[in-house]
């Protein structure tokens, strides 16, 4: 094992065993595009108490959020409260060389559901024809690692919502989590999600299941989530909790792309078109990982003029070393990668990117953890991807969510929420 992978885990170990300070999050003038949304995080009990007695661990603050602009410029987002309430909250267009000013967040009801909003599984936000917006997120079941996907209805553009309805038609108390959501160019709705049925019915050997991973299921829905069509399966043998990445290509198909677990255990990751019928999956990634296990780190694609724009992590084979990493490559129309794109992130702590694309601009960022503190990082081309510069956004301690991409035409921005407040960067080429 590489002292550079050791390097990687430790660092995300530390990140996550660190004690918190308290910090309330009110609603407060920001430093430059920083902007705070009311809400309040557990406190973690100080080193001198947890050497006097012992101490529960309290588990960490739900951060995940949703983040998209709305038609009209205006940045929405979707959370958590520390109750477990879940809000959405808006920040108009920033006039001349003000920063952005959120309004007060607004709680929705959502019939008493549990919600999930941590790392990989967070709530999504999506705008859509006809004044529609859409809310998704997983409601955890009783059983551990089991959940409904749920999603809440907006017909006039955000300022009522419909009760929530769980998407797939599927009952069964087992995995129907990690959903992600998108319209394509016809303006039908999809929604793609990690799901363990086939799992379920699978014959065991021994007391372990001869099925490898878990499987991706779908659905379509023609009116913007007002009703769904069948679930339909598009891949046995996914990995089972990393994120579902979308794309919509330059033909209006969405496509989708995920960690797969391809014979006879490698996590790379596997393509598809989500048409009708579905096309045959691809193979996306060859890092060759062999694990036993979901490393809870999924893609992320973007749309490019003759394919897409992808980020990943993975553990490929460099000279005599397995070196973990994120990468960036271009991907063909049909998901295969361009070899000579592939390139490793300038970051070895670099985790759980993200990409976004317009033209010939290209934005990856991330979050990279050195022990307590976290550097929020964007790298930054306007050639297509064949060069980039790195910038550093932002850095913060303590607890902190993934950085989300939101666009609206050329606007591209970061949106990163930490213990503290919500953090806005708009991306400058």
């Amino acid at each position: 094992m590489s002292s550079r992978f050791l390097m990687h885990c430790t660092a995300r170990l530390l990140a996550l065993a660190a004690a918190l300070a308290s910090v309330p999050l009110l609603a407060q003038p920001g430093h430059g595009a920083h902007q705070a949304v009311a809400d309040a995080v557990a406190v973690a009990p100080t080193a001198a108490a947890a050497a006097s007695k012992p101490v529960a661990r309290k588990p960490r603050p739900q951060l995940g959020i949703g983040a998209a602009f709305a038609p009209d410029g205006s940045l929405w987002i979707v959370g958590l409260t520390a109750p477990g309430q879940l809000f959405v909250q808006s920040a108009a267009p920033a006039t001349g060389l003000g920063a952005p000013q959120w309004g007060a967040p607004r709680v929705l009801d959502t019939a008493g559901d549990p919600i999930s909003a941590d790392g990989e599984n967070h709530p999504k936000l999506l705008f859509g024809p006809n004044a529609s917006v859409l809310i998704a997120y997983t409601r955890p079941l009783a059983k551990p690692n089991t959940g409904f996907v749920r999603m809440l209805r907006s017909s006039d553009g955000g300022k009522t919502f419909a009760p929530p309805v769980t998407v797939h038609a599927d009952r069964q108390e087992i995995t129907h989590r990690f959903e992600s959501i998108g319209f394509d160019a016809k303006g039908v709705l999809h929604t793609v999600w990690i799901d363990k049925r086939d799992l379920e019915a699978a014959p065991k050997v021994g007391h372990k299941s001869s099925y490898r991973g878990a499987a991706i299921y779908r659905n379509e829905s023609t009116d913007a989530g007002l009703t769904f069509g069948p679930d339909i399966k598009v891949a046995d043998h996914s990995c089972e909790c990393c994120r579902i990445a979308l794309g919509l290509g330059s033909d209006g198909v969405m496509r989708a792309m995920w960690r797969h677990v391809f014979e006879p255990n490698v996590r790379d990751h596997a393509f598809a078109a989500l048409g009708s019928p579905l096309a045959s999956i691809g193979r996306a990634t060859f890092d060759g990982w062999r694990v036993d296990g979901c490393p809870h780190h999924g893609p992320a694609l973007a749309t490019a003029v003759d394919g897409f724009h992808a980020v990943w992590f993975g553990i490929r084979q460099e000279g005599a070393d397995p070196v973990p990493g994120v990468r960036y490559a271009r991907l063909r129309a049909d998901g295969s990668p361009l070899a000579d794109t592939v390139q490793r992130l300038p970051d070895e702590r670099a985790e759980h990117a993200s990409v976004v694309a317009l033209g010939s601009r290209v934005a990856v960022v991330w979050r990279s953890v050195d022990g307590m503190t976290t550097t929020l990082k964007a790298w930054l081309s306007t050639d297509s991807g064949r060069s980039f510069q790195l910038r550093q956004l932002a850095q913060v301690q303590g607890d902190n969510d993934f950085p989300r991409l939101a666009q609206l035409g050329q606007r591209m921005a970061v949106v990163w929420r930490t213990s503290s407040e919500v953090q806005i960067h708009a991306l400058q080429f």
